[in-house]
């Protein structure tokens, strides 16, 4: 299915390309606006059942996820150190996506038009720290749904999942309610990402028709200097790797060939599940740690993905010639280092938490359609480096428990 509709976007895309062309080439500047504007019914269709989406989506995978941290608060020492890590490894690779985006600048010389954005939120100009501190909190959610204010869902979020954690009963209704929820709006979610080959289509069309054959530089430029950052992000987990387990480095990445590529080919690293369990249990991790660390880091590991998110919310502003202060960036990267916890699992999770960032740091909404044509393509990358990610957290968790065998026999132990 998930390959099926990587062919899906294939074709989009290059549809797009050659319909957006044809566009340029044989209508006057002001005939291929018009034609723009026309796709564009079908691109702002999509925006808005992502925009759709974002507030449950948000809240019933945050309280699910928080509800559940009694499992690391039961397994003590070992919890703490896995969250240790994945803080930090996040922060790494959120920092990594923010500094290689300002070094390489995909976005500079695009140029593209937009309109500043007008009402609602804070005032860019005024926007303070008291400000962002008391707009955090909402005086009311169902307002703040309804305006998908996800920084005040963030935060309410986190107030009822706690407290469910918290109970003793563990409020079992309403967490069978949130989780109920979750698994609606997931496959809420699979249906909305259905209608993305089209969006894409008419994204790509539009933006070319419009603008000409030289935005595809940027793109190229764009798919090309991420896939540089995914490369110096996998030489810090290697680095990391080999300071844990020495000169098995080597065994180690053999293992993880096989779900690597499965992750990459399909777009998902889920799909890789079962083969890093075992994989890692050849290489002596013990199967207790990889099993407690693999599911958690599924949830609050992405590093792949929360690369991409700095480095593509930061594209967008230089393509539209947006300036964002360094207090806005570290502010959107606060942002997301919460907002990518909440809505792991979620189908082109990146795509959502891209989708919910914009607005609150006054940038295009529309530029996420500058990045929906090759997500696919970039989605592949992610993949495969949150599968990198999980795997070398299980082998440091291990090897700082003193659990880190040398094979199977090694590994395999309670």
């Amino acid at each position: 299915m998930r390959r099926g509709f990587g062919w899906f976007v294939t074709a989009a895309m290059a549809l797009g390309i050659a319909l957006g062309l044809g566009l340029n080439h044989w209508l006057t500047p002001a005939a291929a606006k018009d034609a723009a504007a026309d796709l564009s019914i079908l691109t702002d269709l999509f925006l808005r059942l992502i925009k759709m989406i974002i507030a449950p989506l948000v809240f019933s995978t945050l309280v699910v996820g928080i509800a559940h941290m009694e499992d690391t608060a039961a397994i003590g020492r070992v919890g703490i150190k896995t969250l240790g890590w994945f803080l930090g490894a996040g922060l790494v690779s959120l920092l990594l996506g923010l500094a290689m985006v300002q070094l390489l600048k995909p976005g500079v010389g695009m140029a593209l038009p937009h309109e500043a954005a007008a009402g609602g939120g804070l005032d860019a100009a005024a926007f303070t720290l008291k400000d962002f501190v008391t707009h955090l909190v909402p005086t009311s959610i169902f307002d703040a749904m309804a305006r998908n204010e996800i920084l005040q869902i963030v935060v309410f979020s986190v107030f009822v999942g706690a407290a469910i954690s918290a109970l003793e009963a563990k409020a079992p209704i309403l967490l069978q309610a949130a989780e109920q929820l979750a698994a609606v709006m997931l496959k809420v979610t699979g249906y909305v990402m259905l209608a993305a080959p089209v969006a894409i289509f008419a994204a790509l069309a539009a933006t070319i028709a419009t603008q000409g054959p030289g935005v595809l530089v940027g793109y190229a430029r764009f798919v090309g200097e991420f896939y540089l950052a995914l490369v110096i992000l996998w030489a810090l987990l290697a680095g990391a790797a080999a300071l844990a387990v020495g000169r098995r480095v080597g065994a180690l990445a053999r293992e993880l060939e096989a779900p690597v590529l499965l992750a990459f080919s399909t777009a998902t690293s889920e799909a890789s599940f079962p083969l890093i369990l075992e994989g890692l249990a050849r290489f002596g991790a013990a199967r207790r740690i990889v099993s407690f660390v693999l599911p958690l880091g599924y949830s609050f590991n992405l590093d792949g993905s929360m690369m991409y998110c700095t480095f593509a919310s930061l594209f967008i502003a230089q393509a539209y010639g947006v300036p964002m202060s360094l207090g806005q960036q570290l502010t959107m990267l606060l942002l997301l280092m919460v907002t990518t916890k909440g809505l792991a699992g979620v189908p082109r999770a990146s795509l959502v938490v891209i989708a919910a960032a914009l607005p609150l740091f006054h940038l295009p909404e529309a530029g996420m359609l500058l990045i929906l044509g090759v997500d696919h393509l970039l989605d592949m990358g992610r993949a495969a480096t949150n599968v990198v990610g999980n795997s070398v957290a299980s082998v440091v968790v291990s090897r700082w428990e003193g659990l880190l065998g040398e094979g199977e026999a090694g590994g395999a132990g309670p």
